[in-house]
């Protein structure tokens, strides 16, 4: 009869792989359509001008320029005030080039 505990399986042995989101162009930084600005877990940070949603509330921009970060206060229906940031893409002027 043997005295050892034979090894068993673990229960906690599962890992997820990493979702890699968070900010990809910082301010400043310029883009192109298309190129995701923001990957995030619901709507922290709204899309703004040249900006739009994906499905999983990504952030893309839908036209070339640089990237600015804003922030606006909103009037809710209850009529309570809140501070959300956007996320802008504003189109490059043809004299700066």
């Amino acid at each position: 009869m043997a005295h050892t505990k034979s090894a068993g399986t673990s229960c906690l042995g599962r890992d997820s792989n990493p979702k890699y989101l968070g900010v990809k162009l910082y301010d400043g930084q310029p883009t192109q359509p298309g190129s995701i600005i923001v990957r995030q877990r619901g709507g922290r940070i709204r899309p703004g001008q040249n900006t739009a949603y994906g499905k999983d509330y990504t952030i893309y921009a839908l036209k070339k320029g640089i990237v600015k970060f804003s922030s606006k206060v909103i009037v809710k229906f209850n009529g309570q005030k809140k501070r959300v940031k956007l996320a802008n893409v504003i189109l490059k002027m043809e004299s700066e080039k």
